[in-house]
């Protein structure tokens, strides 16, 4: 379809009409108008002196010009081609995911379908590898915490990306402490970045906070004044290797002042349960973006203009050429 981005531009159209309508610039020269001019040039066989005749447009300059102003108007009008329409679908939720790294998660009391027992982050590792593939839809963000939280990947629509910064995660790198608190802070900054309307946090972890700055009900108060749920998962049995209980208490306020769940994780099944069943409370949303691609033609009346100037002009210089080297071999 062919549309006009700037069609008011065709006003200009009128305005050589209006031009005409001005009184025309005279000069004053004294002159002698000879009857019959031309024919006695031609019998004469004499060329007359720039000034001697009286110019006269023909035929040809006027569509000349009244043709190059509608190709220079049609121009700034800016004729487009509009392509049919295209969609394409958004991401609809931001999922930030937050992992504790401290020292407790290197525990290897998880087994993964092999038969292997490995430690708790390789448990959570595998589990969220599988993450991406299922949240086709939603942008993925990565938060580690330790002593205190780091982000380890922003929010991207590059799943593979994602799985790959979780991957080269390691216990210890981010410190031995539980900054739960603050990693619930810092989400809450990530977010305020964000333009989406649904924001998830799915924090995991394996013992209590033992240092944050904020204290985790507290953080998950502005949480939930910025409509951010929060689902927590409580990874591991502290009573296998004599840790301290965890506090579900705190995490179970965490997600219920958000509008999120508190899931119990001692072992891989449960922890695989517990993200079907925030998969299943959180479904993908999508968002479909329709356009239509725009392609400027103003080039094509410039051209046209371009090529009919150039045409003409080079026409009456090759008739000139010729008419004068006529006169050298008379």
């Amino acid at each position: 379809m062919l549309e006009l981005a700037h069609p008011w531009a065709l006003v200009l159209l009128a305005l050589p009409l209006l031009m005409r309508l001005l009184p025309a610039y005279r000069e004053s020269r004294d002159s002698i108008r000879v009857p019959f001019f031309d024919k006695l040039v031609e019998l004469s066989e004499q060329r007359p002196e720039t000034g001697a005749t009286v110019l006269q447009r023909d035929l040809a300059q006027h569509f000349l010009v009244n043709f190059m102003w509608l190709c220079l108007v049609l121009a700034a009008a800016k004729p487009e081609w509009i392509g049919p329409p295209i969609e394409q679908q958004k991401s609809g939720r931001d999922l930030m995911i937050a992992v504790d790294l401290s020292g407790s998660m290197a525990t290897a009391d998880f087994t993964l379908p092999d038969s292997r027992n490995v430690d708790r982050l390789e448990a959570v590792k595998y589990v969220l590898a599988q993450l991406g593939d299922q949240r086709a839809s939603d942008r993925l963000g990565l938060i580690v915490f330790g002593n205190a939280p780091y982000l380890q990947s922003p929010f991207t629509d590059d799943h593979q990306i994602w799985a790959q910064l979780l991957a080269e995660t390691q216990i210890g790198m981010a410190g031995q402490s539980t900054a739960f608190g603050d990693a619930i802070g810092l989400a809450i900054k990530l977010f305020r970045e964000s333009d989406s309307a649904n924001r998830v946090l799915i924090i995991l972890t394996d013992g209590n906070d033992t240092g944050s700055m904020v204290p985790p009900v507290d953080a998950a108060r502005v949480a939930a004044s910025q409509d951010i749920r929060i689902y927590t998962i409580a990874i591991g049995d502290p009573a296998t290797v004599g840790e301290e209980a965890l506090d579900t208490d705190t995490l179970q306020r965490v997600s219920e002042i958000t509008g999120g769940r508190y899931f119990q994780a001692f072992d891989r099944e449960q922890l695989a349960s517990a993200y079907e069943a925030v998969d299943a409370l959180e479904p993908e949303l999508y968002e479909t973006i329709s356009f239509r691609p725009r392609q400027s033609l103003h080039w094509v009346p410039v051209g046209a203009a371009l090529v009919l100037y150039l045409i003409y002009h080079g026409a009456g210089a090759w008739r000139t050429w010729r008419r004068l080297r006529s006169a050298r071999a008379a």
